[in-house]
Protein backbone atom coordinates (compact mmCIF):
# COMPACT_ATOMS: atom_id res chain seq x y z
CA UNK A 1 0.00 0.00 0.00
CA UNK A 2 1.24 3.47 -0.72
CA UNK A 3 2.27 5.76 2.20
CA UNK A 4 0.62 9.05 2.05
CA UNK A 5 2.23 11.84 3.76
CA UNK A 6 1.09 12.79 6.94
CA UNK A 7 1.37 15.97 9.30
CA UNK A 8 4.60 17.58 7.30
CA UNK A 9 4.85 20.52 10.19
CA UNK A 10 5.34 23.96 8.07
CA UNK A 11 4.85 22.12 4.51
CA UNK A 12 1.57 23.58 3.77
CA UNK A 13 -0.22 20.17 4.56
CA UNK A 14 -4.02 21.10 5.71
CA UNK A 15 -3.96 21.22 9.92
CA UNK A 16 0.12 21.62 9.88
CA UNK A 17 0.52 25.35 8.85
CA UNK A 18 -0.40 27.50 5.61
CA UNK A 19 -1.72 25.35 2.59
CA UNK A 20 1.03 25.79 -1.05
CA UNK A 21 -2.10 27.54 -3.03
CA UNK A 22 -3.35 25.64 -5.62
CA UNK A 23 -3.20 26.97 -8.89
CA UNK A 24 -6.02 29.13 -10.46
CA UNK A 25 -6.89 28.07 -13.82
CA UNK A 26 -7.22 30.54 -16.21
CA UNK A 27 -9.58 30.37 -19.32
CA UNK A 28 -8.05 28.50 -22.00
CA UNK A 29 -5.65 27.43 -19.61
CA UNK A 30 -3.97 24.46 -18.42
CA UNK A 31 -1.66 24.97 -15.14
CA UNK A 32 0.08 21.73 -15.51
CA UNK A 33 1.64 22.13 -18.75
CA UNK A 34 1.73 26.20 -18.79
CA UNK A 35 0.23 26.43 -22.56
CA UNK A 36 -2.93 27.73 -23.57
CA UNK A 37 -5.36 24.89 -24.40
CA UNK A 38 -5.61 23.96 -28.66
CA UNK A 39 -7.29 26.27 -30.44
CA UNK A 40 -10.17 25.10 -33.46
CA UNK A 41 -7.53 23.74 -35.79
CA UNK A 42 -5.40 21.63 -32.72
CA UNK A 43 -2.37 24.04 -32.52
CA UNK A 44 -1.27 24.76 -28.90
CA UNK A 45 0.22 28.22 -28.30
CA UNK A 46 2.42 28.89 -25.37
CA UNK A 47 1.67 31.86 -23.54
CA UNK A 48 3.53 34.35 -25.26
CA UNK A 49 2.04 32.48 -28.50
CA UNK A 50 4.79 31.96 -30.17
CA UNK A 51 5.34 27.92 -29.54
CA UNK A 52 3.82 27.53 -33.27
CA UNK A 53 6.77 29.51 -34.38
CA UNK A 54 9.66 27.84 -32.43
CA UNK A 55 8.40 24.38 -34.26
CA UNK A 56 8.64 25.95 -37.80
CA UNK A 57 4.86 26.60 -38.38
CA UNK A 58 3.37 30.00 -39.98
CA UNK A 59 2.07 32.33 -37.57
CA UNK A 60 1.53 35.34 -39.70
CA UNK A 61 -2.11 34.97 -40.52
CA UNK A 62 -3.05 33.80 -36.82
CA UNK A 63 -4.55 36.09 -34.53
CA UNK A 64 -2.39 35.60 -30.83
CA UNK A 65 -3.83 34.45 -28.16
CA UNK A 66 -4.16 37.05 -25.66
CA UNK A 67 -1.19 37.03 -22.48
CA UNK A 68 -3.58 35.63 -19.71
CA UNK A 69 -3.55 37.35 -16.47
CA UNK A 70 -1.12 36.95 -13.47
CA UNK A 71 -1.77 34.18 -11.77
CA UNK A 72 0.54 31.36 -9.38
CA UNK A 73 2.32 29.51 -12.12
CA UNK A 74 3.46 25.96 -12.40
CA UNK A 75 6.93 26.61 -11.95
CA UNK A 76 6.11 28.46 -8.45
CA UNK A 77 4.12 26.18 -7.41
CA UNK A 78 6.52 23.01 -7.99
CA UNK A 79 9.07 25.51 -6.44
CA UNK A 80 7.01 25.40 -3.04
CA UNK A 81 6.31 22.34 -2.82
CA UNK A 82 10.32 20.97 -3.73
CA UNK A 83 10.78 23.53 -0.93
CA UNK A 84 8.21 21.86 1.32
CA UNK A 85 9.43 17.95 0.39
CA UNK A 86 12.99 18.98 1.25
CA UNK A 87 11.88 20.20 4.55
CA UNK A 88 10.43 17.44 5.35
CA UNK A 89 13.05 14.89 4.78
CA UNK A 90 15.45 17.60 6.67
CA UNK A 91 13.71 16.77 9.46
CA UNK A 92 13.01 13.28 8.88
CA UNK A 93 8.71 13.80 8.08
CA UNK A 94 9.84 12.00 5.14
CA UNK A 95 11.14 8.58 6.14
CA UNK A 96 13.78 6.74 4.68
CA UNK A 97 12.89 3.79 3.32
CA UNK A 98 9.36 4.54 3.33
CA UNK A 99 7.23 5.00 -0.33
CA UNK A 100 5.17 8.64 -1.24
CA UNK A 101 2.69 8.62 -4.10
CA UNK A 102 2.67 12.20 -6.09
CA UNK A 103 -1.23 11.49 -5.78
CA UNK A 104 -1.83 11.17 -2.02
CA UNK A 105 1.28 14.36 -1.78
CA UNK A 106 -0.90 16.46 -4.04
CA UNK A 107 -3.97 15.97 -2.09
CA UNK A 108 -2.20 16.76 1.12
CA UNK A 109 -0.68 19.79 -0.33
CA UNK A 110 -4.06 20.65 -2.09
CA UNK A 111 -2.20 20.80 -6.12
CA UNK A 112 -2.38 18.20 -8.44
CA UNK A 113 -0.14 15.17 -8.47
CA UNK A 114 1.64 16.89 -11.44
CA UNK A 115 4.02 19.58 -9.63
CA UNK A 116 4.66 17.13 -6.54
CA UNK A 117 5.43 14.77 -9.28
CA UNK A 118 8.61 16.85 -10.87
CA UNK A 119 9.23 17.73 -7.44
CA UNK A 120 9.75 13.96 -6.65
CA UNK A 121 11.84 13.42 -9.81
CA UNK A 122 13.90 16.52 -8.96
CA UNK A 123 14.83 14.99 -5.50
CA UNK A 124 15.52 11.78 -7.30
CA UNK A 125 17.78 13.22 -9.61
CA UNK A 126 19.57 14.70 -6.32
CA UNK A 127 19.39 11.40 -4.73
CA UNK A 128 17.28 11.82 -2.24
CA UNK A 129 14.68 9.45 -3.62
CA UNK A 130 13.98 6.87 -5.97
CA UNK A 131 11.35 5.94 -8.52
CA UNK A 132 9.29 2.59 -7.56
CA UNK A 133 7.58 1.93 -10.53
CA UNK A 134 3.39 2.02 -10.35
CA UNK A 135 3.72 3.20 -6.77
CA UNK A 136 5.90 6.41 -6.16
CA UNK A 137 8.86 7.63 -4.76
CA UNK A 138 11.01 5.43 -1.96
CA UNK A 139 13.15 7.93 0.46
CA UNK A 140 16.65 6.75 0.34
CA UNK A 141 18.13 4.90 3.01
CA UNK A 142 21.82 6.07 3.58
CA UNK A 143 24.00 5.49 6.56
CA UNK A 144 27.02 6.41 7.78
CA UNK A 145 29.58 5.71 5.78
CA UNK A 146 27.45 7.41 2.93
CA UNK A 147 27.94 10.62 5.03
CA UNK A 148 31.78 10.17 6.10
CA UNK A 149 32.09 9.80 1.83
CA UNK A 150 29.98 13.30 1.28
CA UNK A 151 32.39 14.76 4.49
CA UNK A 152 35.18 14.11 2.62
CA UNK A 153 34.27 15.28 -1.00
CA UNK A 154 32.98 18.44 0.34
CA UNK A 155 36.44 19.18 2.45
CA UNK A 156 38.18 18.13 -1.16
CA UNK A 157 36.38 21.09 -2.65
CA UNK A 158 35.93 23.31 0.36
CA UNK A 159 39.26 23.31 1.82
CA UNK A 160 41.84 24.34 -0.40
CA UNK A 161 39.27 27.30 -1.95
CA UNK A 162 38.59 28.68 1.45
CA UNK A 163 43.07 28.39 1.93
CA UNK A 164 43.11 30.39 -1.04
CA UNK A 165 40.45 32.75 -0.04
CA UNK A 166 42.25 33.24 3.42
CA UNK A 167 45.64 34.10 1.34
CA UNK A 168 43.51 36.24 -1.15
CA UNK A 169 40.67 37.98 0.07
CA UNK A 170 40.74 41.64 2.30
CA UNK A 171 39.95 41.22 5.64
CA UNK A 172 37.19 43.79 5.16
CA UNK A 173 35.24 41.49 3.08
CA UNK A 174 35.07 38.55 5.56
CA UNK A 175 33.94 41.28 7.86
CA UNK A 176 30.82 42.14 5.62
CA UNK A 177 29.96 38.60 5.48
CA UNK A 178 29.60 38.61 9.61
CA UNK A 179 25.82 39.09 9.58
CA UNK A 180 25.75 35.77 7.41
CA UNK A 181 27.06 34.33 9.78
CA UNK A 182 25.58 35.32 12.57
CA UNK A 183 22.40 34.74 10.94
CA UNK A 184 23.32 30.56 11.25
CA UNK A 185 23.44 31.08 15.21
CA UNK A 186 19.84 32.88 15.40
CA UNK A 187 18.72 30.10 13.21
CA UNK A 188 21.04 27.18 15.56
CA UNK A 189 19.19 29.01 18.61
CA UNK A 190 15.33 28.47 16.93
CA UNK A 191 15.92 24.51 17.52
CA UNK A 192 14.59 24.09 14.19
CA UNK A 193 16.69 21.37 12.15
CA UNK A 194 15.38 22.60 8.35
CA UNK A 195 15.95 26.74 9.55
CA UNK A 196 19.12 25.77 10.11
CA UNK A 197 19.67 23.76 7.38
CA UNK A 198 18.98 26.62 5.45
CA UNK A 199 21.00 29.34 6.95
CA UNK A 200 24.09 27.34 7.03
CA UNK A 201 24.03 26.58 2.97
CA UNK A 202 23.82 30.01 2.72
CA UNK A 203 26.69 30.50 4.84
CA UNK A 204 28.82 28.31 2.87
CA UNK A 205 27.77 29.89 -0.27
CA UNK A 206 28.22 33.61 0.24
CA UNK A 207 31.89 32.68 1.45
CA UNK A 208 32.53 30.20 -1.87
CA UNK A 209 31.03 32.62 -3.92
CA UNK A 210 33.92 34.94 -3.52
CA UNK A 211 36.81 32.04 -5.33
CA UNK A 212 34.15 33.59 -8.48
CA UNK A 213 33.80 30.12 -9.99
CA UNK A 214 29.87 29.13 -10.23
CA UNK A 215 30.32 25.64 -11.10
CA UNK A 216 31.95 24.90 -7.93
CA UNK A 217 29.54 26.72 -5.83
CA UNK A 218 27.03 24.98 -7.38
CA UNK A 219 28.56 21.15 -6.99
CA UNK A 220 29.49 22.40 -3.32
CA UNK A 221 25.88 23.26 -2.34
CA UNK A 222 25.18 20.25 -3.79
CA UNK A 223 26.68 17.89 -2.10
CA UNK A 224 26.08 20.09 1.11
CA UNK A 225 22.06 19.84 1.13
CA UNK A 226 22.68 15.94 0.66
CA UNK A 227 24.85 16.21 3.83
CA UNK A 228 21.93 17.50 5.51
CA UNK A 229 19.84 14.94 5.03
CA UNK A 230 18.90 12.59 8.27
CA UNK A 231 20.22 8.66 8.49
CA UNK A 232 17.94 5.89 8.54
CA UNK A 233 16.04 5.85 11.32
CA UNK A 234 13.72 9.07 11.20
CA UNK A 235 14.59 12.07 13.06
CA UNK A 236 17.76 13.11 13.81
CA UNK A 237 19.21 13.44 17.17
CA UNK A 238 21.02 16.42 16.62
CA UNK A 239 19.65 19.14 19.43
CA UNK A 240 19.92 23.03 19.45
CA UNK A 241 23.27 22.42 21.34
CA UNK A 242 24.64 20.72 18.48
CA UNK A 243 23.66 22.92 16.22
CA UNK A 244 24.42 26.48 18.12
CA UNK A 245 28.16 24.19 18.49
CA UNK A 246 28.23 24.16 13.92
CA UNK A 247 26.96 27.74 13.94
CA UNK A 248 29.44 29.42 16.35
CA UNK A 249 32.46 27.85 14.08
CA UNK A 250 31.03 29.58 11.26
CA UNK A 251 31.70 33.15 13.54
CA UNK A 252 35.12 31.41 14.22
CA UNK A 253 36.00 30.70 10.55
CA UNK A 254 35.64 34.09 9.69
CA UNK A 255 38.02 35.45 12.17
CA UNK A 256 40.27 32.75 11.00
CA UNK A 257 40.01 33.70 7.32
CA UNK A 258 39.96 37.30 7.71
CA UNK A 259 43.29 37.18 9.80
CA UNK A 260 44.72 34.84 6.94
CA UNK A 261 45.67 32.01 9.63
CA UNK A 262 45.25 29.17 7.23
CA UNK A 263 46.40 26.56 9.39
CA UNK A 264 43.08 27.10 11.35
CA UNK A 265 40.86 27.49 8.70
CA UNK A 266 41.83 24.06 7.62
CA UNK A 267 41.49 22.53 10.77
CA UNK A 268 37.86 24.46 11.40
CA UNK A 269 36.83 23.40 7.32
CA UNK A 270 37.47 19.85 7.84
CA UNK A 271 36.36 19.49 11.33
CA UNK A 272 33.10 21.87 10.21
CA UNK A 273 32.14 19.32 7.09
CA UNK A 274 32.34 16.58 9.28
CA UNK A 275 30.10 18.54 11.71
CA UNK A 276 26.51 17.92 12.58
CA UNK A 277 24.58 17.25 9.54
Amino acid sequence: MERSAQGFAGTGIPGAGPRVPAQPRAAGRDPDRGMSAPAAGGRISGPDGGAAAVRGEHTHSETPFPRPRPVVQRSSVRGQILDALRTALVTGELKPGEVYSAPALGERFGVSATPVREAMQQLALEGAVEVVPNRGFRVIVRGTRELTELAEVRALIEVPVMLRLARTVPAERWTELRPVAEATVRAAASGCRATYAEADRAFHRAVLALCGNGQLVSVAEDLHRRSQWPLVGGPVSHGRADLMADATQHLTLLEALGAGDVDVVQALVREHCAGPR
